[in-house]
């Protein structure tokens, strides 16, 4: 039998979006990593400002919980739609798609996604100034 885990806030070190895959100020806050047999993972998410994630998608899918703030999500050939504190966006496994702050307000969201043979996410061109000011 296995006991119950405890992660304390703050024991894993935050980190800084990767330039490769997010444009502007990006904070990921590792909530919980994939430990089996479960195959989820999650993490809060802080983009500053006009910061936001390349184009990806989720192999197994990704549910996004907006817990500060302001942000904007897309999926490819969408319009872009406007999230809010308490929002839950559900984005379908394989669907094109991207999400960050507004130009003028920072946002937080926990995102969750489930690992799939051994990958939880497909990393794709950056969203360019003209996708992401369409809205």
């Amino acid at each position: 039998m296995q006991n119950i885990t405890i992660v304390r806030s703050g024991s894993i070190p935050a980190s800084q979006g990767p330039a490769e895959y997010f444009t502007g100020s990006v904070r990921i806050d590792m909530l919980f990593p994939v430990a089996g047999p479960a195959k989820a993972s999650g993490a809060r998410v802080t983009f500053e400002p006009g910061a936001r994630t390349a184009w990806h998608t989720h192999p197994a899918g990704q549910v996004l919980i907006v817990t500060e703030g302001t942000g904007w999500v897309q999926h490819w050939d969408g319009p872009v739609e406007e999230i809010r504190e308490g929002d839950v966006v559900r984005i379908p496994p394989g669907q094109k798609h991207w999400h960050g702050a507004t130009p003028t307000t920072r946002m937080t969201h926990i995102a969750i996604q489930e690992q799939l043979n051994g990958k939880v996410v497909d990393w794709m061109e950056k969203v360019s100034e003209e996708q992401y000011r369409r809205h």
